[in-house]
């Protein structure tokens, strides 16, 4: 009929591609893994750090290069009302170098180690356990130049894994030198893949202009065959980066850290120098170059010494590793490593204004006990809220009413069994505790 509004169907709003909520159980495990990065992280002298989620762009430029696929294709990047460039923090890094120098931290004594967890954001295609919002936790370590701080570093990469309850990990290894021995081997490097270049993926054609290590970190099929014969930067490195890296090295050795040398690891970011490692996750034990390539990553890192300085500061030697907190969740959570509780020992059913008077007194004994108690208040019906413990699986119900008011008694229900008593209020956490062990 002409008259009869049509029907119109309301938008279903959901969160943007990449994006997701993170609601219990998962929660649960952020939260114990936050936990256990403070814990671990104070007993190694880790001092926490919250960062500005945006940051200045050029901070990120500067900081992680400017040819990098992270600051070309997946920055997300905003322009505010005044006309600055703010970036939403794709890594930590470089905002905690810039955070080092602004706050003056390098006039407290040194080292300085700084940690943070939290949100990262980078516009790329989402796969398992890889998000566009995505929650890092990072551990950085400033002013410390000795290769004993790098084999320090990956110690506690590994302990504080081991404290996630994971097995099984073992780290890749390399050294991609300094700014003296770096530029001999780049130039090698192209030297090597001129004559294989239009070979490549597009992007990769553009790395070899613009970020020819890059030409290492490639995954796609065309490209990896090339890299098999490239040659190798260990052979390149100058006296100072050959012992920095041996006696790295000899300390992992002697740590009894499980690791494999990777020639051709070169990280994704431009202020790497020196020692970068991945950490990865194995189901079975590493034989052949194709079991490593079939393990699961689930961080990395190394030495960053001329970070401070491209942002402004000065020399400063550092170090550090971030984990992807998502896709450790995602192995734990498959795992079942904890049970987490989120089931409240006891409902409170309350009938009538008085009950309701004196609830908030009844909720703050068991408060002060750590008892979990659930309730509904917008509901006066007895019935609906054992519906609702029943549904809770709560097998502890304390109802109160104005007769229990008067009387200064409770009713304690075991909702197993379907039996009640009445019992003294003063005596209430006393009976509680008994019925929740007995069950």
């Amino acid at each position: 009929m002409k008259n009869q509004k049509q029907k119109t169907s309301k938008k279903v709003y959901q969160a943007p591609k990449g994006m997701h909520d993170i609601f219990p159980p998962l929660i649960f495990y952020y939260e114990k893994l936050r936990e256990i990065c403070a814990t671990e992280g104070n007993f190694y002298g880790y001092k926490q750090i919250e960062l500005p989620i945006l940051e200045n762009k050029e901070v990120f430029e500067k900081g992680v290069g400017s040819n990098t696929d992270m600051i070309e294709k997946e920055m997300y990047v905003l322009k505010t009302k005044g006309g600055d460039e703010l970036a939403l923090r794709p890594e930590g890094t470089a905002g905690a170098a810039r955070a080092y120098i602004q706050n003056g931290f390098n006039s407290l004594p040194q080292p300085v180690k700084l940690w943070y967890f939290g949100p990262m954001f980078r516009h790329e295609n989402p796969q398992a356990g890889r998000y566009r919002q995505f929650w890092q936790a990072g551990f950085e370590y400033f002013s410390a130049a000795d290769p004993a701080a790098d084999a320090e570093l990956i110690y506690f990469a590994d302990s504080l894994l081991r404290n996630f309850k994971l097995k099984n990990i073992f780290f890749e290894i390399n050294s991609i030198g300094c700014n003296i021995c770096r530029p001999k081997y780049i130039k090698a490097l192209k030297s090597y893949y001129r004559s294989r270049v239009k070979n490549l993926c597009s992007d990769c054609k553009a790395r070899y202009k613009n970020n020819p290590l890059r030409l290492l970190d490639c995954k796609k099929e065309s490209c990896l065959v090339y890299k098999k014969n490239a040659p190798q930067i260990v052979d390149y490195l100058c006296k100072n980066c050959k012992t920095h890296f041996q006696e790295v090295l000899e300390y992992l050795d002697n740590f009894k850290i499980s690791y494999v040398l990777n020639p051709y690891l070169v990280r994704g970011l431009d202020y790497y120098n020196r020692t970068v490692f991945e950490i990865a996750l194995s189901e079975k034990k590493l034989e052949t170059e194709e079991d490593i390539n079939a393990t699961l990553a689930l961080g990395g890192g190394g030495r960053y010494d001329y970070l401070v300085k491209y942002l402004g500061g000065e020399d400063t030697p550092a170090l550090g590793f971030a984990l992807g907190i998502d896709r450790i969740v995602e192995v734990l959570a498959a795992l079942k490593t904890w049970e987490f509780k989120d089931k409240p020992d006891v409902f409170i059913a309350q009938i009538g204004e008085s009950a309701k008077n004196v609830f908030f007194e009844l909720l703050e004994k068991f408060r002060k006990s750590n008892i979990k108690v659930s309730f509904d208040l917008s509901r006066n019906s007895l019935k609906a809220q054992l519906g609702t413990a029943d549904k809770l699986g709560v097998k502890v119900v304390i109802i109160l009413g104005q007769q229990e008011v008067l009387t200064k008694t409770l009713v304690l229900r075991d909702m197993t069994e379907g039996t009640q008593e009445v019992i003294n209020i003063n005596k209430v956490i006393e009976k509680v505790k008994e019925k929740l062990h007995a069950l």
